[in-house]
């Protein structure tokens, strides 16, 4: 899948107003499929130093979706697992402002909280989500060596994995850190779902921030990898305005919808997400 022109073709100055939000405009890194285990990545792509500096002053994550929307999303991902958390530690990659991080406080399973979030701008927010737990906030995404190893009972990424260069050596720290009958917990778009067939390369998930998609299969697989067991993959449900998704879909069309008196009023849909539990 391959954009007009093509990411690896512009330089960073010209990629940077692609990097956050939603645009009518296409531009990604052009993406190929591993004919090993499947994977569709990108072989060209962001270095390090260039992913830190786009990352420090990202906006909060779906920014352009209202807040309560977002928060009725990330509440279903919470239920999915709720009732089968033993007590331990909480850690999640990527929390923005702790959507998820706060009915994790309130269920009363956690004993310390550690949150991993690059954008510094937001760790106000995330500590205020946190509550009274105790908790550990860190800009880092690599490094969990902090956290004792075994201890940890839910470990959350939402809409993390892909934007991650090597996923192999984090679901691998992230193994070390689960306890007995701990589960990890990730989110990430469906790259062979219906929604994704039928927008082709408008499809919202092929943009800059993902060096990688998954899919079930490839889901599985790189999990297995990693050393978990007992996967499981599902379809997740999203909370999205009638407004916005009406918009998404003139873009896909080639219309501009964004003037229309659209109602606001959010709707659930399985849309293109899947969500996958794992143990160690």
């Amino acid at each position: 899948m391959q954009s007009k022109p093509a990411g690896e073709d512009v330089g960073l100055e010209g990629l940077v107003p692609f990097w956050e939000g939603l645009r009518k405009e296409r531009m990604f890194f052009t993406y190929a499929r591993c004919q090993s285990c499947g994977l569709l990545y990108c072989p060209r792509y962001f270095t390090g130093a260039q992913l830190s500096e786009l990352y420090a002053n990202l906006a909060p994550n779906m920014d352009i979706v209202p807040s309560a929307a977002i928060a009725a999303t990330q509440r279903g991902y919470w239920s999915a697992v709720a009732d089968s958390v033993v007590p331990g530690g909480y850690m999640e990659i990527g929390p923005d402002v702790g959507h998820i991080v706060t009915p994790a406080a309130a269920s009363g399973k956690f004993g310390h909280a550690w949150l991993f979030e690059p954008n510094r701008a937001v760790h106000d927010v995330l500590a205020r989500s946190a509550g009274t737990l105790s908790h550990t906030i860190s800009a880092a995404m690599d490094d969990f060596s902090d956290v004792p190893d075994g201890t940890i009972s839910l470990a959350v990424m939402i809409h993390v994995l892909d934007h991650i260069t090597e996923p192999l050596a984090i679901l691998r720290q992230i193994r070390t850190k689960l306890k007995p009958g701990g589960r990890i917990l990730i989110v990430t778009h469906n790259e062979k779902s219906l929604l994704r067939t039928v927008m082709g390369r408008t499809f919202p998930p092929f943009c800059l921030q993902h060096p990688e998609l998954y899919n079930p299969e490839t889901m599985t697989k790189v999990l297995t990898t990693a050393g978990y067991s007992g996967v499981e993959v599902q379809r997740s449900v999203n909370h999205f305005p009638i407004s916005f998704l009406a918009q998404q879909a003139g873009q896909t069309v080639g219309l501009d919808l964004s003037r229309l008196p659209l109602p606001d009023m959010a709707v659930g849909l399985k849309l293109g997400n899947m969500l996958t539990t794992a143990q160690p």
